[in-house]
């Protein structure tokens, strides 16, 4: 099992900081820094900037939106990526959620499975470097009855493939992942509930004839270290009551069912009620500290090789950390998890 580092959404104050995050990853010997994307800064560009200033570590998207833009304009910046920081991209889709992809793109959110296919198929063909045509119940390129013919990319990767990744939340979403991706990123993963999400994988890479021995599994962990696991929770706690309760609407919100689906339907309930009555100490009270550490690293070093070890036998082959520490407390807190990654004796 190899480490990464999420660095989340750009612009939250804390830019300078995050940048000398992914210098210190790179240094430490990280494997990948990723950068999400919401309706704020655009993972594109920071990627770049933070792909000119290290020069190891690969740097990745998680994730780039699907209804952000066109599978050719992600083929574009893919291949542009990949020639820039000499080969170290990875690519990061996922289709965000109702609110988003219809309040702030404009994109229905509709046929989320049929639309990640299809996008994926042009983007493939396009980094391929073949000339695009396509016709599916989502996409048609080039436009039918019209001036347009069938273009190919000019740009060369570095790479003759590019890894590319899905967040997929739902069952469905992980079985498709298993089946067209090179890797899953998924969110709030926990060993002990991890085993039917596995074996949607399994059955979707077998649908491609193909198993799971060279695909990525790069959860995105919160790191907290500290030496009382529960006080070390509780500042996770914000940030999992925004998803649980404030992600989506109440009818659709996927990582409010993922809680569900571990065992958590009572406490998941009560955070999103508490959280869209904007009572927002009250859902973040809500979240129950087993769902915490079950998704989390916390406490101290030992503690957080024992629990890197559980998450390398569930099947994860990158653990990608988020740590939410002080920004002065960012290098060491890289160095500890390094530490324990080889107190694990997991480490890949």
């Amino acid at each position: 099992m190899r480490l990464g580092v999420n660095l989340g959404y750009w612009g939250a104050g804390n830019d300078a900081s995050n940048l000398t995050l992914a210098k210190h990853a790179d240094e430490l010997g990280f494997s990948v820094v990723w950068v999400a994307e919401a309706y704020g800064s655009d993972a594109p560009t920071v990627l770049s900037w933070i792909a000119a200033q290290t020069s190891s570590i690969d740097v990745g998207s998680a994730v780039l939106q699907i209804p952000a833009r066109t599978p050719a304009t992600t083929a574009m910046t893919a291949a542009t990526l990949d020639s820039l920081s000499g080969g170290r991209f990875r690519l990061g889709l996922g289709v965000s959620g109702p609110q988003v992809s219809e309040g702030w793109h404009g994109v229905r959110f509709t046929s989320p499975l049929g639309r990640t296919r299809e996008y994926v198929d042009i983007v493939r063909s396009a980094l391929r470097r073949e000339k695009v045509a396509y016709e599916g119940e989502h996409f048609r390129l080039p436009l039918p009855d019209g001036p347009g013919k069938a273009l190919r990319l000019t740009v060369h990767p570095v790479r003759e493939h590019v890894p590319m990744y899905l967040a997929a939340i739902g069952p469905r979403n992980v079985e498709l992942t298993g089946e067209i991706a090179d890797g899953w990123l998924p969110v709030f993963f926990s060993p002990e509930h991890s085993g039917p999400q596995i074996e949607q994988l399994r059955t979707g890479a077998e649908k491609a004839g193909r198993t799971l021995e060279n695909f990525d599994i790069a959860p995105t962990v919160p790191l907290v270290p500290g030496d009382d696991w529960r006080v070390c929770a509780d500042s996770v706690r914000a940030y999992a009551a925004l998803y649980l309760g404030g992600m989506g609407s109440k009818e659709k919100n996927f990582y409010n069912q993922l809680a569900v689906r571990m065992g958590f339907e009572a406490e998941a309930a009560e955070v999103q009620e508490k959280f869209l009555a904007k009572d927002h100490a009250g859902a973040m009270a809500a979240v129950p500290a087993e769902f915490l550490d079950a998704t989390s690293l916390l406490g101290p070093k030992e503690r957080i090789a024992e629990r890197m070890a559980a998450f390398a036998e569930a099947g994860v082959t990158t653990l990608s950390l988020s740590p939410f520490v002080a920004p002065e407390q960012g290098h060491d807190t890289l160095r500890t998890a390094v530490d324990a990654l080889e107190l694990s004796g997991v480490a890949g």
